[in-house]
């Protein structure tokens, strides 16, 4: 398992790494005092941050000193229903601004939550912390190498609480299958199972919303960031999900969730390759982001091919039969995270064994409790999971201590995700370079 130190250094060895020296002193910026309390920032104001985030940290908030007190969104109806939404439900006033830089020049924030769309979050996580502040990051954490590089490399830099938004790693059940695996009791991962299935004609759609913005009304340049120059489109503003390059969609949205967890549960940082096929299928609405995708990653030590596994990742939007499903499978039986039990099933039978003149191997059935499984979807209010790694967060801004997710969980489930995505989209086999930090595709770096 490569630990903290040796991540550090080999990316400095790739020549990525910089000293903290040459970056802003902000990075070195305000610690909260013991007593103090802890003066929090919204980046962005829309779903995830309303009905899920907001509720999480708002139910915490007064046990740990803890206050959000502005908001930055680039679209004014958003700055004003932020507004509006503190002073209704939590008899709280908040300033609203227009967008980052302003807020963290006038509003003197600890810490911030960012919540944008997927290609913005790696960005907007260099602006906090080299305006000094920590970070509650969504997922995913960056859809380009470019972008997780330049992210990576700056929080490490600096002494930034950074907490990236893969909630499993908060997760009562997912700490459970993670001891059950670390104990030997499970032997050797031989296969994967992941899936994401959904039904829903309006995922990622926001029609209403649509045929209400107004160009004016926002700023569409700061929208796009660091991505090539567009003109300006509702859809892509509000449905960015569906379009590439602001979003993978399903490997940026949900794969990366569940892969985060082979990373966690194995030590290691990235697939050794990957290929994957996806597709339009069922609705056909102007996206240009798959609606159905079926990847399989090959995971192992680099240096020793004799030894891995795979992942079989699928996901449809057109049938949603199966739901989610997290299966990790041994020679013994199987670790089921929809169940959260450990079972014997598919292992190796007596009789199958003394064929061989083996013994059979059949896992003992256990539960491993915790907080069940994790919903498909996105609004899933002050889920147990959410609420514990928001608590997770926030303790770690007085504490100091590194959060359940530190930012090398959020730039390995990056590489995977940028993995999945390129070779869906060109077709080849997929793999990374260590060394210069890249994702290839037959050959040659991927790019936008």
């Amino acid at each position: 398992m490569m630990n903290r130190r040796s991540f550090i250094q080999n990316l400095a060895l790739a020549g990525i790494a910089t000293g903290a020296a040459s970056l802003s002193p902000r990075l070195f910026a305000r610690t909260p005092g013991a007593n103090s309390r802890i003066r929090v920032g919204l980046v962005g104001f829309a779903d995830r941050a309303r009905v899920t985030l907001i509720p999480c940290f708002q139910h915490l908030a007064a046990g740990l000193n803890c206050e959000i007190v502005a908001v930055s969104d680039i679209w004014n109806r958003r700055r004003e229903e932020a507004v509006v939404h503190f002073k209704k439900k939590y008899n709280q006033d908040i300033v609203a601004y227009r967008n980052n830089e302003e807020m963290y020049e006038k509003a003197g924030l600890d810490a911030v939550i960012i919540a944008t769309a997927d290609f913005q979050h790696a960005f907007h996580c260099i602006e906090a912390v080299k305006a000094g502040c920590d970070a509650y990051v969504e997922k995913p954490f960056a859809e380009t190498m470019a972008d997780a590089r330049d992210a990576l490399k700056t929080v490490r830099a600096g002494d930034r609480i950074v907490q990236i938004g893969s909630q499993r790693r908060s997760g009562a059940s997912y700490h459970a299958a993670y001891d059950y695996l670390k104990s030997g009791r499970f032997g050797d991962i031989v296969f994967a199972e992941m899936s994401w299935n959904v039904n829903q004609p309006g995922r990622w759609r926001r029609p209403k919303l649509v045929a209400e913005i107004r160009e004016q009304d926002t700023d569409w340049k700061r929208f796009l960031c660091n991505r090539p120059d567009d003109k300006w489109n509702p859809r892509k503003y509000l449905e960015y999900r569906l379009f590439w390059p602001y979003s993978s969609g399903i490997p940026g949205q949900w794969m990366c969730h569940q892969i985060d967890t082979v990373h966690w549960f194995t030590g290691l940082t990235h697939p050794r390759s990957v290929s994957a096929n996806g597709g339009i299928y069922m609705w056909k609405d102007g996206r240009s982001n798959f609606d159905t995708m079926t990847s399989v990653f090959d995971y192992g030590p680099p240096d020793d091919m004799s030894k891995g596994f795979q992942v079989l990742y699928t996901s449809r939007f057109s049938n949603s039969a199966g739901d989610i499903k997290e299966i990790y499978y041994s020679n013994g039986g199987e670790l089921n995270l929809d169940t959260n039990k450990i079972s014997s099933n598919g292992g190796l039978e007596p009789q199958r064994a003394a064929a061989m003149n083996i013994k059979p191997n059949l896992l003992a059935p256990e539960s491993l409790g915790g907080d069940g499984p994790a919903s498909t979807e996105a609004n899933t209010g002050m889920d147990t999971m959410t609420l514990a790694h928001m608590r997770n967060w926030m303790e770690c801004l007085r504490s100091r201590k590194e959060p359940n997710a530190p930012v090398e969980a959020g730039y390995q489930h990056s590489i995977a995700s940028i993995m999945a995505n390129a070779a869906a989209r060109t077709g080849e086999r997929v793999t990374f370079d260590p060394h210069t930090q890249e994702v290839m595709a037959g050959g040659k770096v991927f790019h936008l």
